[in-house]
């Protein structure tokens, strides 16, 4: 029981860093001696010392025959960082409690054969649950070279993300929009569709002290996006994706706004899959969706998704041509509908937010 209080306060302490390691995975570490915690670390920005480092410095001479916990199996080779596994030999650790082994196929389990040659003591799945939990969008990103996806709306009781006139501020309340901002502080990039640009005007970036901007992904497959669209502004990055089809002039007037270009697919829609390949090749491992019912229903079809964030307001709007935050052609079947599992729900204000894994 005292272990995985240990690996808890690990797990609490990696979280710090939400939003911020990316590529990394989100690493906690603490080291034990005569049964308290005499250092901690975690893992803070990619090209960093990695958590193990920052609690066996905090450590000092203390570390020689102490245990550590640590949320992922320590490095073993040299990125952008040394390896974390000699590190700890070469502090006197005896014993390391790791939560998982790391993910990535091309060095998973060569961190615990350098401890264990070295006579250390390995014990690997502690809390690790929690721990992969924590490390989703990590583990999707160097296991699948895809981002992960968390698509998120805001809606009516009855499903309707908009009015019969198109109007949509505010269905949410206060709380879930703020919330939202939170939501894009921890992501690497916010997508929409181009309808959305057209519509809304927005912004899309993180109202919140001392937040990060993320990269502002567009689908726009006939690069409509008007020039002077506050997504175009300098706040933050903007990728557009487009397919060859989109008119070359209008491709070299977005290039000389400062916009990168994906061209994802030769077809009338953009290739959703190649560019979500594209994103994970750019290092961009979390997509934080909050397009209209179109670009919801194409990457849900496509099996894109994998996770669901729907904010319900206690409104009724009605109207059969009124918006919903799934469109698009819809699944004929209801065994062929998308079933979320692993639901939470909460309260903002008078919202009430359903979560889930798709």
């Amino acid at each position: 029981m005292t272990d995985e209080i240990f690996m808890r306060e690990a797990l609490k302490l990696a979280r710090n860093a939400e939003g911020r390691t990316s590529p990394n995975p989100l690493v906690g570490a603490v080291v034990v001696k005569d049964g308290r915690i005499i250092a901690q670390g975690w893992h803070r920005k990619a090209g960093t010392p990695h958590a193990e480092i920052h609690a066996l410095n905090m450590a000092g001479e203390l570390a020689k025959g102490a245990t550590l916990y640590v949320t992922l199996e320590p490095c073993s080779h040299f990125g952008r960082t040394p390896p974390c596994a000699r590190a700890i030999v070469d502090a006197g650790i005896k014993k390391v409690f790791a939560a998982m082994k790391d993910p990535n196929p091309k060095v998973a389990g060569r961190g615990f054969e350098i401890l264990q040659s070295a006579g250390v003591e390995v014990e690997v799945g502690l809390l690790e649950e929690e721990a992969q939990k924590l490390n989703e969008i990590f583990i999707k990103w160097v296991t699948k070279n895809l981002p992960f996806i968390t698509m998120k709306f805001a809606c009516s009781i009855d499903g309707k993300i908009a009015t019969v006139a198109g109007e949509s501020q505010w269905i949410s309340c206060e709380a879930s929009r703020k919330f939202t901002h939170h939501l894009r502080d921890i992501n690497d990039a916010i997508l929409v569709g181009v309808g959305t640009v057209l519509a809304d005007n927005p912004s899309l970036t993180t109202r919140l002290v001392e937040g990060k901007n993320p990269v502002r992904v567009i689908v726009d497959s006939n690069a409509r996006t008007p020039l002077d669209s506050k997504v175009l502004d300098k706040s933050a990055r903007t990728i557009i994706a487009t397919t060859s089809n989109a008119p070359p002039e209008k491709i070299s007037a977005l290039k000389n706004c400062g916009v990168e270009i994906i061209f994802a697919g030769g077809g009338e829609r953009v290739d959703l899959k190649i560019l979500m390949q594209a994103l994970a090749e750019r290092e961009i491992t979390s997509v934080l969706v909050e397009g209209g019912g179109t670009i919801n229903f194409s990457l849900l079809r496509a099996g894109l998704v994998d996770k669901v964030l729907a904010f319900v307001a206690p409104k009724i709007i009605g109207g059969k041509n009124s918006l919903t935050a799934v469109e698009g052609a819809g699944f004929e079947k209801l065994s062929d509908a998308v079933t979320l599992k692993n639901i939470t729900v909460q309260n903002f204000g008078e919202d009430i937010l359903i979560g889930g894994y798709v």
